[in-house]
């Protein structure tokens, strides 16, 4: 389990295969100068927090695991897709893992 620590003034627990991962999507949109919307699933009572992830803002990503998890390009693409979408990019908790939100397909 691994932890985001946003502006020094919250934290959040993520399993660090999906931190691995949100970690790359990160790193790209800040390359490109490209903020997003960061929904979290959060514990003591709050269903959810929503934060903006800037390059303006300080983010420290830890990892507890003793080995680097394996990255599923699939699930990166997806949440980058989401990640540049109106909504943002949200992660649900699934009990005590953390995952991607499944993707929304629209309806034809």
């Amino acid at each position: 389990m691994g932890r985001l620590i946003y502006r020094d003034r919250a934290s959040f627990d993520i399993d660090d295969r999906i931190l691995a991962h949100l970690r790359i999507v990160i790193m790209n949109k800040l390359r490109r100068n490209e903020g997003f919307m960061l929904q979290l699933p959060v514990n003591e009572g709050v269903r959810q927090a929503s934060i903006w992830v800037h390059a303006s803002n300080a983010l420290v990503l830890q990892f507890y695991g003793g080995r680097e998890p394996a990255i599923d390009r699939e699930l990166v693409d997806q949440m980058m897709h989401d990640a540049s979408s109106a909504d943002g990019l949200t992660l649900l908790s699934t009990g005590p893992v953390i995952a991607a939100a499944p993707p929304v397909r629209a309806a034809r």
